[in-house]
């Protein structure tokens, strides 16, 4: 789901002053000098403990996804987001990864059964389970102290179908400490859909099939539609349990649909909801740094206590070929 949208752009720069409580707002600000930093500023190169890229393989039922872990740098456990690509993925948002790698957040990319070369089939099913088997592999103790994790710091973003699997990734897990949702996709829209809405979500997801395995645009649709009720991100807030949440809207084709779940999240309270819009297009072409920016203002509010210091220290990693 990237389709772009082609309307006008208006200056945006800002994230820390995001606004709290459900309200929309554009801002012009300037980007606080901690944010700016990590857009702008490449940290200081520990030489015990660099940051360091390295590609993972991940097990899932049958099959094995392909995956892509931006270590921090330090030998302390970072907080960690896992960073949910859209159908099919052509935008990976690497850009944000190294630069909520900067701010001191490892990020974890990985390609969902089917796509991209990762094993097995794709089906939004699985989609969903694999993100529910990443939050395991990123908790199974040998993980956490080869990559440097906290395990108690896990947060989910996600673009268009991503920012689905963020959603319902944290409505399933209590875990999570928050779920941030960029231009998400809501399958919940599908339950009585007209059939112009069909019409349009059958060609779009034809024009997704390149880098899918095992499935058609046909199979697709049916299973969103019957699944729709209970994958209607609108209709179960509450399974958020008041965890902060992120909706970023543009002036795409599901800004409506995204003001919808922000106006849902808005009735159950206490919620810990931040909303903006960003006036670009569904791939946010033209606005990277607002987007960089929003996010690293969103992540400070997801600060638990850190582990205690003897257990932050990282040793024998078992990885020997960062690249």
């Amino acid at each position: 789901m990237n389709i772009p949208c082609g309307r006008s752009i208006v200056a945006f720069a800002s994230g820390a002053l995001l606004a709290l409580g459900g309200a929309v707002r554009t801002l012009a600000a300037p980007i606080p000098p901690a944010i700016d930093g990590a857009i702008t500023t490449d940290p200081a190169r520990d030489e015990a403990h660099p940051a360091a890229l390295y590609q993972l393989a991940i097990q899932s039922h049958d099959a094995v996804m392909f995956g892509v872990f931006y270590r921090a740098t330090g030998g302390d456990p970072h907080p960690t987001v896992v960073l949910l690509h859209g159908l099919p993925g052509f935008e990976q948002n690497g850009d944000l990864a190294q630069t909520l790698r900067r701010s001191g957040w490892n990020v974890l990319i990985f390609h969902y059964r089917g796509a991209w070369g990762s094993g097995g089939t794709f089906s939004f099913t699985n989609c969903i389970d694999d993100v529910h088997t990443v939050l395991e592999y990123l908790r199974a103790p040998e993980n956490v102290a080869r990559l440097g994790i906290d395990p108690r710091r896990l947060a989910l973003i996600g673009h268009s179908m991503g920012g689905f699997m963020a959603g319902i990734g944290a409505m399933r897990d209590p875990g999570v400490l928050g779920a941030a949702l960029l231009s998400a996709w809501n399958p919940g829209v599908l339950a009585n859909p007209s059939p112009q809405r069909e019409k349009a979500q059958l060609e779009e997801f034809r024009s997704d099939m390149g880098p899918l395995a095992g499935t058609t645009a046909e199979a697709l649709l049916e299973e969103a539609k019957t699944n729709a009720a209970a994958w209607d991100l609108a209709g179960h807030v509450a399974a958020w349990n008041s965890r902060p949440v992120l909706i970023v809207e543009s002036d795409d084709f599901l800004h409506d649909d995204d003001v919808a779940i922000a106006a849902a999240v808005r009735k159950s309270p206490p919620a810990q909801l931040t909303e903006i819009h960003i006036p670009t297009d569904h791939a946010y072409s033209d606005h990277r740094i607002a987007l960089a920016a929003t996010l690293l203002g969103w992540l400070k509010q997801l600060e638990p206590p850190r582990l205690p210091r003897h257990s932050e220290r990282v040793r024998g990693s078992g990885i020997t070929d960062p690249r």
